[in-house]
């Protein structure tokens, strides 16, 4: 069974970066699309970015410009690089997987990642 684990996420000042990576074991990682999600205290979950298992990517518009998914299928990881961060950005993120397409049901998800940005 696929098995998610983000990592990267820490404290960070506005205008920062961040690296999130998300390594699965289990599986391979070849045969899914995984989002990044992710859930402030008192918010929604949202759905940030994903990418599909072709390679296509999407992006919420409040990170158009700003984050760049990527996937590394050799490393079996996915990748959330996060730039000119925000304070509107702190939230846990979560990676979730789909089979192949963003827009099917996301069965696996991780653990999450806490980002915070703050001065």
């Amino acid at each position: 069974q696929l098995q998610l684990v983000e990592s990267g996420g820490g404290l960070v000042q506005p205008g920062g970066s961040l690296r999130l990576s998300c390594a699965a074991s289990g599986s391979t990682l070849e045969y899914y699309a995984i989002g990044w999600f992710r859930q402030a205290p008192g918010k929604e979950r949202e759905r940030v970015s994903c990418i599909s298992s072709g390679g296509s990517t999407n992006y919420a518009d409040s990170v158009k410009g700003r984050f760049t998914i990527s996937r590394d299928n050799a490393k079996n990881t996915v990748y959330l690089q996060m730039n000119s961060l925000k304070p509107e950005d702190t939230a846990i993120y979560f990676c979730a997987a789909s089979v192949r397409f963003c827009y099917l049901e996301y069965k696996y998800w991780g653990q999450g990642t806490q980002v915070t940005v703050a001065s």
